[in-house]
């Protein structure tokens, strides 16, 4: 069926205008250059505590060279440089693909702000309720996944992808069978999965997608062996194509002695659907910053969950909660593979997590699939009505939709990346894909059940007015961005180290000296 037509008979609504944007510009120095010698925005006390004698070796020769400035002139400087950002707070951000963007409810920031006072030593008797709070979620996503236990210290998604290779690794080890060196991923798997694998010393076989756009099985057949020690996979893939053979996959991997291990950071149109335990799988994780709605924060922190079968659960990273029945205290697996953070985990993000499933409980984790699965088939409806846009594989999709504009690009010489460029003009902006680029000239848009049909609507009647200056003018298209606070930068540094300047002193080094 193709996968437009259950929308046919949809009532088709007027046009909205386009809105107007221009985001503001400001000419806004680096917070180094505003510092002035003296400025100050707090005058510290003098501790009240007696002073401890320090040895040298842990202290500074020279004082740390921070800024100095006054409180006014810092909030005036944030304040500044946020308003030329786009965020999901503030524009339609369907176009992040894979990385699941949705409304965070800013109820759970005052939530999380409640622990702000906490520190990470004190004594397990006086954070009962957090460690309650840590052990309530573990078993929560534990039933989500279907898997025996769970840890919540990762930082992120790919650190939570690296301890399950960890832990890979070390059941082998305790199994006697440490010469399974190979780990079998696929080209539409999040890139975490190869790149954890093969930082921690596997070779890695990727496996491309068949005629349908799934992961090719005969190939798996063929790469399966006594050197295979896991298969890692997401499902959906960031195509937003769920494998219904995902088990044969599974037992396959099983027969040859090898483990599986579930990426679900595209769980967001899964929930309550289909589980990872239930398919065979012996590991998986989460990403909470993604479907739990926790905030990604601009790249961190993050928060991460592994989960484990009984089978795994010895080698989960520690310390763990446990409950005897009147308190929480922390405990390490007998064979764990060690800390893979400081303390015990994003607190806060572990506490946003845990508000936003008890707000929605189990009925409401069901809905927030559907939604997002709807809200996906339904933007994607309206693209494919676009000239010149196309989503490869003729199949039903999950959560989001890796589409492609080479028909567009070959017709006007425009590419996937010059298009996304102008739609920031109005307002949003789209994510392309990993490279290589399997899918030719792509986009990746994965709507998530935060947006409504009105969103949805817009943003599709951003591209395809995009669309349509590409068809009449390429060349205005092609020099954009127009109404943004930065235009066109120069790509050419990126591929040279050089240039490159990671600190503001780099760049007084490299650039200004």
């Amino acid at each position: 069926m193709n996968p437009t037509e259950s929308f046919a008979e949809l009532p088709v609504a007027p046009k909205p205008p386009l809105r107007r944007f221009h985001q503001a510009r400001w000419d806004e120095p680096i917070i180094f250059e505003l510092s002035a010698p003296g400025r100050r925005g707090l005058a510290v006390p003098e501790p009240g505590a007696p002073r401890v004698e320090l040895p040298d070796s842990v202290g500074r020769a020279q004082p740390p060279k921070l800024p100095e400035m006054s409180q006014l002139h810092v909030l005036r400087h944030y304040l500044r440089l946020s308003q030329e950002n786009l965020g999901v707070d503030l524009n339609i951000d369907v176009g992040q693909g894979t990385c699941t963007m949705k409304y965070s409810p800013k109820v759970n920031d005052r939530f999380a702000a409640a622990i702000a006072e906490l520190h990470p030593l004190q004594h397990e008797d006086t954070v009962q309720g957090v460690l309650e709070i840590y052990w309530r979620l573990e078993r929560m996503l534990a039933e989500i996944s279907g898997m025996a236990r769970v840890s919540l210290q990762p930082g992120s998604g790919s650190a939570a992808i690296y301890a399950n290779i960890a832990m890979i690794r070390a059941y082998h080890a305790a199994r006697g069978e440490a010469g399974r060196d190979q780990v079998i991923t696929t080209m539409f798997s999040h890139p975490s999965n190869a790149a954890c694998a093969k930082t921690a010393g596997y070779e890695v076989i990727t496996l491309m997608p068949d005629a349908d756009g799934l992961p090719d099985i005969e190939a798996l057949r063929a790469a399966v062996g006594p050197r295979t020690a896991a298969l890692m996979i997401t499902n959906p893939e960031d195509t937003g194509i769920f494998n219904p053979r995902i088990q044969e996959f599974v037992d396959l991997v099983h027969e040859a002695g090898g483990l599986a291990c579930y990426d679900q950071a595209n769980a967001n149109g899964i929930l309550g659907i289909t589980r990872a335990r239930d398919a065979g799988f012996d590991l998986c994780h989460f990403n909470l910053h993604k479907t739990f709605s926790t905030p990604h924060a601009c790249g961190g922190p993050a928060a991460g969950a592994c989960g484990v079968s009984e089978d795994l659960a010895p080698f989960l990273p520690g310390p763990v909660v446990a409950f005897d029945g009147e308190s929480y205290r922390l405990e390490t697996p007998p064979a764990s593979i060690g800390k893979v953070r400081p303390f015990l985990g994003v607190t806060p993000n572990i506490v946003r997590a845990y508000a936003w499933i008890m707000a929605l409980g189990a009925k409401g984790l069901r809905q927030v699939a559907e939604t997002a699965v709807l809200n996906n088939n339904y933007l994607m409806h309206k693209i494919l009505q676009i000239p010149g846009a196309s989503a490869p594989w003729d199949r039903r999709r999950v959560e989001q939709v890796r589409y492609s504009w080479q028909e567009l690009s070959e017709q006007t010489g425009v590419h996937s990346e010059e298009i996304g460029v102008r739609a920031a003009d109005f307002g949003v902006h789209y994510w392309t894909s990993h490279h290589p680029y399997v899918v030719p000239e792509p986009f990746t848009l994965e709507p998530t059940e935060s947006y409504s049909k009105e969103d949805l609507d817009e943003y599709a009647l951003i591209l395809a007015h995009v669309a349509d200056e590409a068809r009449r003018d390429p060349e205005f298209v092609k020099g954009a961005p127009y109404n943004q606070s930065v235009h066109k930068i120069d790509m050419t540094s990126l591929d040279d180290p050089k240039e490159w300047a990671p600190t503001w002193r780099a760049y007084v080094r490299k650039h200004l000296s």
